[in-house]
């Protein structure tokens, strides 16, 4: 909402709302109570998958091979950081 606010024109509002947004993003992410760094990366591999799909459904942006092989890459890195024996 911040970007839309800053790059589209739309009105003040969305960039109040998207900080409020932003910011709370921040503060549930410290309540994780118990493997805050694995929840953190898997919201990070998240993050990148969902910022892709945002970017070709609401932006018509069509993701190249190079942003589906990042994306899997990434996936890939939050499987061996959430599943690792001994953790």
């Amino acid at each position: 909402m911040v970007w839309l606010w800053l790059k589209d024109g739309k009105p003040l509002y969305y960039g109040i709302l998207g900080f409020m947004i932003l910011a709370l993003y921040g503060v549930v992410a410290t309540l994780q109570t118990s493997n805050f760094a694995r929840a953190y990366a898997t919201y990070g591999g998240v993050f990148i998958i969902m910022a892709l799909l945002w970017a070709w459904k609401v932006d018509n942006f069509k993701p190249d091979k190079y942003d589906i092989i990042g994306a899997l890459i990434a996936l890939t890195g939050v499987a061996i950081i959430m599943y690792a024996p001994g953790k």
